[in-house]
């Protein structure tokens, strides 16, 4: 294991508590970006971001769980930030199989070894993150002893096809993006979207992208109004529709079209937990 600092990215702004460097393990072909809080030897307490985020995104909450006395550590994840080696090929060309739950996970025990540990007090995720920390506690419970998931339920274990030897066939599912697609006033589901071509250019162009993501973000948070949390009776169209357009997007707009829609002079409040200078991070 190797631990650097690299030349090609300026220092984040970080608080004076919290340190990053980038870590190397002949185990595995990443080369991790990590922040720390904390001193190394106290119970370890790692922390997996979600989606649009980095390990940056744990930066306020890194130095109340250092002062409670564990040793904090974020990591940018596969696909995302400083950490480096996954595959970066262009959409048609990227080996997906290198971003499946098995490499996830063994991405944070390769981690975890490198930092000389051989158990994590805890590992939390946030959103996309909850998939990979959920897991890791499901796979390797000897070595990740406690979970918090935000923001994203545990599913379960993936099922396999049951009872098949039979030649009763069930009948066909209903596809929800058929049925979002028909409604008066066409949908789609944001996961379903995300997954295609045109969400790959829509998220990854740098023209506009500062007020995008600051709109996304605001969105998302309690200062938005238009925010509602409550369980839907159904997993149908019409109870899916009754989500922002963040969620359930309309049929022929991308997400950055999507967020414009429903932006409102409230944004300013943003401000107030997200500056310019974090954002543009």
């Amino acid at each position: 294991m190797t631990s650097t600092t690299s030349s090609h990215f300026k220092p984040l702004p970080l608080p004076s508590t919290i340190s990053e460097r980038y870590i190397t393990s002949n185990a595995s072909e990443l080369s991790y970006h990590i922040l720390e809080a904390g001193v190394k030897g106290k119970p370890l307490i790692l922390l997996a971001h979600g989606f649009p985020e980095l390990a940056y995104s744990w930066r306020k909450c890194m130095p109340g769980l250092a002062e409670a006395g564990y040793y904090t550590v974020a990591v940018d994840q596969r696909g995302y930030g400083r950490t480096t080696g996954w595959d970066a090929s262009s959409f048609d060309d990227v080996d997906l199989a290198t971003f499946s739950v098995i490499n996830l996970v063994r991405d944070m025990v390769v981690l975890v070894s490198a930092l000389g540990y051989r158990q994590v007090e805890c590992i939390v995720g946030h959103d996309f993150g909850s998939v990979t920390a959920s897991l890791c506690a499901l796979t390797r419970p000897d070595l990740f002893h406690k979970v918090v998931l935000l923001s994203h339920p545990f599913k379960g274990s993936p099922a396999l096809p049951f009872n098949v030897s039979s030649k009763t066939e069930s009948p066909p599912k209903r596809d929800i993006r058929n049925d979002l697609a028909s409604l008066p006033n066409p949908r789609k589901h944001y996961a379903f979207y995300y997954c295609t071509r045109d969400a790959n250019s829509d998220m990854a162009a740098s023209d506009g992208l500062h007020e995008f993501l600051r709109g996304y973000f605001y969105l998302k948070s309690a200062d938005w109004t238009g925010n509602n949390p409550r369980p839907l009776k159904a997993w149908t169209a019409e109870d899916l529709a009754q989500m922002p357009l963040y969620y359930i997007m309309p049929l022929k707009s991308g997400m950055r079209e999507s967020v414009k829609k429903e932006l409102d002079s409230g944004i300013a409040k943003s401000q107030r937990w997200l500056s310019d200078t974090e954002l543009d991070v």
